[in-house]
């Protein structure tokens, strides 16, 4: 069969057998189905009418309390007019100026964490028109900066010892807001919830508490689970922020589906409310699909997609990507699978998005280092580059720290495959670097892979528009084939 897969700005054909099975996010398995766009406002109010855990809106808000809105960035979501973040936030505000909150007293944080800090552009796109122009202009939608010391907080550790820093607009604000996506994601299950708080409103040093190899290597780590113990310590920290505070973050979740549209909406205490959210959303994410384990995977890489332009050709991005589709899918993979990939890895590292990661790729050259974790031990040096920082600040970049959680994510990929195959590279030897198998076509790579790991016979599993379709975590279809539950419980 003939399938077209993602390769740079478009497609890369591949040839592959009759016997291939297909499966792409959202149409192979349909979601649940999505509240109907003349239905969402009921379900918002009700939502909010009814939170877990925790009063509602108009009975935590009075005149001259400050709220602050913390906003997830652009990474997912969906920025659609019926987005969740759109809609959440304006039946949020009726509640609180209903409860006589002051416009003045609100102020939107986006809650980027060490993702770039966002442009007026992105503000548009996430808020909308309509909002944008009411907080932008005043100053009251502003981009979390972990490294504006003024405005961070620290807050001693949790009682494993994990250092707790937190935006201190935020800290001191009477009533902070947390818009979330439940949305299938490799670290930990799911975004949203506590997960957000622990990642998007705090500074490298508490992210470097589980975004590093003694946490993600683990082998409660892969695959995906809501039982990790980096889930656990993103629950510790965000529990950590609110006893500091003296009272809990009020949160308004959405269920996603493949097209970022809302299956249902939870409000209240995350404590209470993600385990009731992840129930359903476990429906969509975790897809017990597959009767038959894997030997080989296929999929394309575009250049453009998550992180940004440039994902799908930087290789230390390249090996994030490709972790995070063995996190998604090692139920269901072999224990010799491959992974064939396209990408065009022609050597666009994107330097003015990730200022830092053509000199992390280049130590990653030299001195002995032979698997990504051996320059895990550079990450504070990284970290505390002061031009590195002042790009991340003043000029849009990632913080320089983010490169190690993606070499921590990037080894999972070699740990759990018997090897990876780059197909189409326009500039082969950065892929190579990367540990990587590289071949000029997806016929090629097939071949090699039968001749020394799978055999002339292999399963193989094509995955059309993987990296453009909000992902699903592929399960055996009998559960009790899994290796791993939803939880972390092994079988």
């Amino acid at each position: 069969m003939k399938l077209d897969f993602e390769y740079g700005l478009g497609t890369m054909q591949a040839e592959l057998p009759d016997n291939t099975d297909v499966f792409i996010s959202g149409e192979t398995v349909k979601d649940p189905a999505c509240i109907p766009e003349d239905q969402l406002e009921a379900a918002y109010l009700e939502s909010l009418a009814h939170p877990i855990g925790m009063p509602t809106l108009t009975e935590l808000a009075h005149k001259g309390t400050t709220v602050t809105i913390i906003v997830p960035d652009r990474v997912k979501g969906g920025e659609q007019p019926t987005s969740h973040r759109k809609l959440s936030i304006k039946y949020i505000l009726k509640e609180l100026y209903a409860a006589g909150v002051e416009k003045k007293d609100i102020l939107f944080i986006i809650s980027n964490g060490l993702h770039p800090r966002s442009k007026a552009s992105d503000a548009k796109a996430i808020f909308g028109d309509e909002l944008f122009n009411e907080f932008w202009h005043s100053g009251q939608i502003i981009s979390h900066d972990s490294e504006d010391q003024e405005h961070m907080i620290y807050l001693g550790t949790t009682k494993r010892g994990d250092p707790v820093y937190m935006n201190k607009y935020v800290y001191d604000s009477d009533l902070p807001i947390l818009i979330g996506h439940v949305q299938g994601n490799p670290y930990g299950g799911y975004s949203g919830g506590y997960k957000h708080s622990a990642t998007g409103i705090t500074n490298w040093r508490c992210i470097a508490s589980h975004h590093v190899p003694s946490v993600m290597h683990r082998d409660d780590f892969t695959p995906v689970n809501g039982g990790s113990l980096m889930r656990h310590k993103f629950d510790e920290i965000s529990m950590h922020m609110e006893e500091k505070m003296g009272h809990p973050f009020f949160c308004c979740d959405a269920v996603l589906d493949t097209y970022s549209r809302q299956i249902a909406i939870y409000s209240g205490y995350a404590k209470e409310m993600m385990p009731i959210s992840w129930k359903l959303a476990d429906k969509r994410t975790y897809v017990h699909w597959a009767e038959k384990k894997y030997d080989v995977l296929v999929f394309g890489m575009p250049q453009k997609f998550h992180y940004g332009d440039g994902m799908g050709t930087n290789p230390i991005m390249m090996m994030q990507a490709l972790s995070a589709q063995v996190l998604r899918f090692k139920r269901i993979m072999s224990d010799n699978c491959v992974i064939i990939c396209s990408s065009a890895c022609n050597g666009y590292f994107h330097d003015e998005l990730w200022p830092y990661l053509r000199e992390q790729y280049e130590l990653f050259q030299h001195d002995h280092m032979n698997t990504l974790p051996d320059i895990d031990r550079y990450g504070e040096y990284f970290a505390t580059n002061e031009e590195y920082i002042r790009k991340y600040r003043f000029c849009n970049a990632f913080h320089p720290f983010h490169g190690f959680s993606m070499m921590s994510c990037g080894h999972i990929a070699e740990m759990n495959t018997s090897a990876i195959y780059i197909v189409g590279a326009q500039e082969p030897g950065y892929a190579r670097g990367m540990g990587l198998k590289t071949r000029a076509t997806f016929e090629e790579a097939l071949e090699d892979a039968k001749k020394k790991f799978v055999g002339q016979n292999p399963n193989i599993l094509a995955l059309p528009l993987t990296y453009k379709r909000a992902a699903v975590h592929l399960c055996m279809k009998n559960p009790e084939e899994d290796c791993m539950d939803e939880y972390g419980h092994r079988h």
